[in-house]
């Protein structure tokens, strides 16, 4: 079941990246879209550039999140699809501050939760409504380096499934989007990692945007850009130790690399 012409859509982190690239193409395929990121200036940008409204909030707190859909509520009228695309990396190995770690699981954990718990109930009352995750590789598998990133897209995931597996005889589809290397600002940012998450090599946002879209066709719950993603996380789940093994082996590659 895709989105049909005219169904009005959410994109959070949609300034730059997978989520404007998830917002163009979602407005070329005749949905009315609200986009949201920090920035509003470059967010506005955007806005006139594609055709969306922009609704400039904080998504990693409980206000900024109201805001957000109160406004889109306005301005489209009400809210089929939520896309969560919003997300952050912060930090590196066990030395990262508590304050990063907050802030991690803020908007890449809470902001879905809360965005679901005021999206679903009425979704449940008209018996559909769409809710897609950027959950990232990361949360199938796990990101060398970057503990709050692994955990918090792990978690992001998990309350995926949760949802789907609650909910979807209600009529609300879930979705996970897991990419591997994407071409953004995130990536750039990655220092030593990001020879490592291209190492089957970085696609474009757009791409990622793409399969998205062929995704809300067949409601599959994962949609991997990286469809070697699904090897690894089969090979993770039915020989754990040889994954971890291995995984092992690129964190000391990576040691090797920085001596």
């Amino acid at each position: 079941m895709s989105l049909a012409p005219g169904s009005r859509v959410v994109v959070t982190g949609a300034a730059r990246g997978i989520g404007r690239a998830l917002a163009v193409r979602l407005v070329e395929g005749g949905c009315q879209v609200v986009i949201n990121d920090r920035d509003g200036a470059e967010l506005a940008e955007v806005a006139h550039e594609i055709g969306a409204h922009a609704v400039p909030a904080n998504v990693a707190t409980e206000a900024g999140i109201e805001a957000l859909i109160e406004v889109a509520r306005d301005e489209l009228g009400g809210i089929d699809a939520w896309f969560g695309n919003a997300g952050i990396d912060r930090g590196r190995g066990l030395g990262m501050s508590e304050q990063d770690w907050s802030d991690t699981h803020e908007l890449n954990v809470m902001a879905h939760v809360r965005a679901a718990r005021l999206l679903v109930p009425e979704w449940i009352e008209r018996g559909s409504g769409r809710f897609v995750v950027t959950a990232s590789a990361a949360g199938l598998l796990t990101m060398i380096g970057a503990p709050a990133y692994s955990v918090s897209k792990h978690g992001a995931l998990a309350f995926a499934e949760w949802l789907s597996i609650t909910y979807r005889h209600r009529g609300i589809v879930v979705q996970a989007i897991c990419p591997q290397g994407v071409r953004t600002d995130m990536l750039a940012r990655s220092g030593d990692l990001e020879a490592l998450l291209s190492r089957d090599s970085a696609i474009e946002p757009e791409a990622v945007a793409e399969l998205t879209w062929e995704a809300l066709g067949d409601d599959r719950f994962l949609v991997l850009p990286h469809p070697e993603v699904g090897g690894y996380y089969a090979a993770r789940a039915t020989n754990t130790d040889a994954w971890l093994g291995g995984m092992n082996r690129l964190q000391q590659k990576i040691e090797g690399a920085q001596r």
